[in-house]
């Protein structure tokens, strides 16, 4: 059984350690961190290095997941570490439900009481978070976040990078680009530009 490297100790990088733990998957679970050598222990999981220290393991001993909140940031790391012959595996929570007919690119993670329906389809490093929902045939771009109690109604599109806000809702059949922000509580209903910050009920720029 392999070790888990998590790049990233923040408090992201802590709900996907436990989630990690929770699955049961990996023998021993590892952070990397520009805290280190300041920052030793993250709850009972160690910090050993920095975080472009991740060239310094074997990939044939360990998965590598990016637990680094920043959507390019994470994307970038993905990249490089895909690019290396490392494993990025998909993590999905003990207690969340994907359906077998979706299609979860590598790094993807999806957490407790998550859930995404049939012939949705995330791209890589995408996050479903806390009891987030992605209906039927919604299609999300690489390392999209969809923030705790986030909804999205059947058919929803959303580009690469963007982020959903904690608690949003996103009607069905709704197009979102590529680089935006919906803000927390948001009701999106109607489609949203490349590069654009949302907010309110309804969702305006």
């Amino acid at each position: 059984m392999k070790s888990l490297l998590i790049l990233g100790a923040g408090g992201h990088g802590k709900v996907v350690a436990d989630s990690a733990e929770a699955t049961g998957n990996w023998s021993s679970i590892i952070f990397l961190d520009d805290k280190s050598p300041r920052l030793a222990r993250v709850g009972d999981w160690p910090v050993a290095g920095l975080l472009d220290s991740w060239r310094d393991y074997d990939p044939a001993a360990f998965d590598i997941l990016v637990a680094v909140g920043d959507n390019a940031t994470r994307l970038n790391l993905h990249e490089q570490l895909d690019a290396s012959g490392y494993r990025l595996p998909v993590l999905i929570h003990p207690s969340a439900w994907v359906s077998s007919r979706a299609q979860l690119a590598a790094g993807c993670v999806v957490l407790a009481g998550g859930m995404i329906n049939i012939d949705a389809q995330l791209g890589e490093s995408a996050i479903v978070n806390t009891g987030a929902s992605i209906d039927h045939d919604c299609h999300l771009g690489g390392a999209v976040h969809v923030s705790p109690g986030a909804h999205l109604g059947g058919g929803v599109r959303v580009g690469d990078l963007t982020w959903i806000g904690i608690g949003a809702s996103i009607r069905q059949g709704i197009s979102i680009g590529k680089r935006s922000m919906v803000g927390a509580g948001a009701a999106v209903v109607s489609n949203i530009p490349d590069d654009s910050t949302v907010m309110g009920v309804p969702a305006r720029v």
